[in-house]
């Protein structure tokens, strides 16, 4: 084992966890700690787990065969199938894109108290996507030191979250390892399959496929390619690790402080610290419900204004970072099933137009509510989609045509 190689294959595991940090999965984690205390966060652990071995699978394909996994779906399926495929992945991108730009534009409205629209910060979301494509110009690996720093800022933003609020550690502990959920109903069990479908991303095994391809490999070498895995799969590891971290801070935050809360607490508790927000909690004994939005407000509501403004720097960085992943995912996925060589700037303004048109009209017409409550919905198309994902990698990486000696048996 060598620091030194590993160095040198970091990054592209780093790239991928980001998926795995985006808006939507902070949604989910608030609103499962939220609605289920500390009793999902063993379903948390588990899919993450889950998507750790998938993205095993995907890195595995890309270095092993040269080629990652649009391409291998452009050589293995016939037309219709392969389109049906770059379908269904372009929708599970698109709505990717979305999360980001809704977070990124919840994020502008907190940390301006209101003074920039959310449409207004829809619209700012456009423009940050180039400025990362200038930052690419720069090379690859400066691009993935940038984004490691974005999660450096959501771990500290969370995690002083986490130490502000003091979650009960023995709680936490057992929510984690004993897989329970004693008094759960239906709103229970839609959080639990929110938390698959946020935590694994079908265009994020696309993505990790062809970022692999970044580290030069000679893959005439059978002992360079074991290398190369083994190195790649150690990065993943730890990039999760990271991730599954951070979105800890987020659900055990939700589950000490807001779990079982009503309405009227809420309101009580916003109305004595004068918050301008306090209309947004109506005078009810119903159980609170939180969003990304809320989820600030009833932080400094709790405990004061710095945690709502902590609160959204780190969706700031959560939005921001899964911008260039999408963009990449997009890039590889058109070029690979339909061997298009678009420019990065062309692609972008393709999918991101489509993924703002309808973000801004709900964001010029309708409430936040409204705007925050299509990061549930776009969970579960990304839930939909995952068949489109699971079912190429598992299918291409048991098959010695295709992986040579790294075939896997199952």
């Amino acid at each position: 084992f060598s620091f030194r190689k590993l160095w040198a294959f970091t990054g592209p595991g780093f790239l991928m966890s980001i998926a795995y940090l985006d808006p939507g999965n902070i949604e989910s984690d608030l609103q499962s700690g939220a609605v289920a205390g500390f009793k999902l966060l063993w379903v948390l652990m588990l899919a993450t787990i889950i998507g750790l071995l998938l993205q095993r699978l995907a890195a595995r394909l890309g270095v092993v065969t040269g080629l990652h996994l649009a391409e291998v779906c452009n050589r293995q399926y016939q037309k219709v199938p392969r389109i049906i495929l770059w379908l269904m992945v372009e929708l599970a991108i698109i709505g990717s894109d979305m999360q980001e730009v809704i977070g990124s534009a919840i994020a502008i409205n907190l940390l301006s108290m209101g003074k920039i629209p959310l449409w207004g910060g829809v619209l700012i979301t456009i423009a940050d996507t180039f400025v990362f494509l200038f930052l690419d110009k720069y090379g690859l690996r400066k691009l993935e030191a940038f984004f490691g720093f974005l999660i450096t800022v959501m771990a500290l933003t969370f995690g002083y979250e986490y130490v502000t609020v003091k979650p009960d550690q023995k709680n936490l502990l057992k929510g984690l390892f004993i897989p329970y959920c004693q008094n759960c109903g239906t709103p229970q069990l839609e959080q639990a399959v929110g938390i698959v479908g946020a935590v694994i991303m079908p265009h994020n095994m696309y993505l990790h496929s062809a970022l692999v391809k970044s580290r030069q490999v000679n893959r005439a070498n059978k002992r360079e390619v074991q290398e190369a895995n083994k190195y790649f799969f150690i990065e993943s590891c730890i990039a999760l690790f990271v991730s599954f971290i951070i979105n800890i801070f987020v659900v055990s935050v939700f589950a000490e402080a807001f779990f079982e809360k009503t309405n009227e607490n809420v309101s009580a508790v916003c109305m004595n610290a004068s918050s301008p927000h306090s209309s947004l909690f109506p005078n009810n004994n119903e159980t609170l419900e939180v969003d990304i939005y809320k989820g600030g407000v009833v932080l400094g509501c709790y405990f004061g204004p710095a945690a709502l403004y902590i609160w959204a720097i780190g969706i700031l960085a959560a939005g921001q970072s899964s911008t260039m992943t999408g963009t990449y995912s997009g890039q590889f996925v058109m070029e690979g099933f339909l061997n298009l060589r678009w420019s990065r700037f062309a692609r972008v303004l393709l999918t991101r137009s489509i993924a703002i048109t309808p973000t801004l009209l709900v964001a010029i017409f309708q409430d936040v509510e409204h705007l925050t409550g299509m990061n549930d919905f776009l969970n579960v198309l990304m839930s939909l989609q995952l068949p489109f994902a699971l079912i190429p990698v598992l299918t291409f990486t048991s098959l010695p045509s295709v992986m040579n000696d790294f075939a896997n048996g199952l």
